[in-house]
């Protein structure tokens, strides 16, 4: 049982640690593509927070697909009058990690 114990908690410590791992490297994949210019994950500066971002989308089932296009191609109106620029030179893949992560910060 013992061995159960301190199995588990170390499951939880090694999940906990990529966890917050894997954040912080999408966090500086926000930072390297420039998001972070207009977004942050608790407040708005130029465009809306992160958490809003998500919270907005939360149940929505096409999410990923609608902020992928917005991410890829711009948008404009969906948050107020400054439009968001498009970012065609990020790829496909970077933009998939990051909407996965702005979707993730719903609270």
């Amino acid at each position: 049982m013992q061995f159960v114990r301190m199995t588990l908690h170390v499951a939880i410590a090694a999940t906990l640690l990529v966890s917050s791992g894997v954040a912080r490297a999408n966090a500086d994949l926000a930072k390297k593509h420039n998001c972070t210019a207009c977004h942050a994950i608790d407040k708005k500066l130029i465009g809306p927070a992160y958490q809003e971002v998500a919270k907005k989308f939360k149940d929505q089932p096409d999410a990923v697909a609608k902020l992928t296009k917005s991410v890829k191609a711009g948008s404009s109106g969906v948050w107020g009058p400054v439009p968001m620029p498009p970012n065609a030179g990020v790829s496909d893949a970077d933009i998939k990690t990051l909407v996965d992560w702005v979707l993730g910060q719903a609270k």
